[in-house]
């Protein structure tokens, strides 16, 4: 059975957390858990929380077994992008873009680990 946890308008780009998706990405939870706590990156604390929210929405259900959860799938989509100005040389303003992700996390039963 799939559970999912999704996090909207993330204040990171969908890149740098696309970057650590594959390395965690159809690993068992646990063990995916323990690579992000020693991940350097912003983006490693903001998909633990999300792994942590979908395995508490797993078991909130009496039919799914935490510990044989496996990551299936992580997508990190963009979200609406914030733009700013900021001040250069001669009056000019160039355009900084603020970009915004949307995280999925889909945790699923792995039946061979049992």
């Amino acid at each position: 059975m799939e559970v999912r946890a999704v996090s909207k308008y993330v204040r990171i780009s969908p890149a740098k957390v696309q970057k650590l998706v594959g390395a965690i990405k159809g690993k068992p939870v646990e063990s995916g858990l323990q690579m992000l706590k020693f991940m350097p990156q912003k983006a490693a604390d903001i998909l633990e929380k999300i792994i942590r929210s979908a395995v508490a929405n797993a078991d909130q259900n009496a039919d799914i077994d935490v510990d044989l959860l496996v990551i299936r799938n992580i997508t990190a989509d963009q979200g609406p992008t914030l733009k700013r100005w900021k001040a250069r040389a001669r009056g000019r303003g160039t355009r900084i873009l603020k970009r915004t992700s949307h995280i999925t996390v889909i945790l699923d039963e792995d039946t061979a680990l049992s």
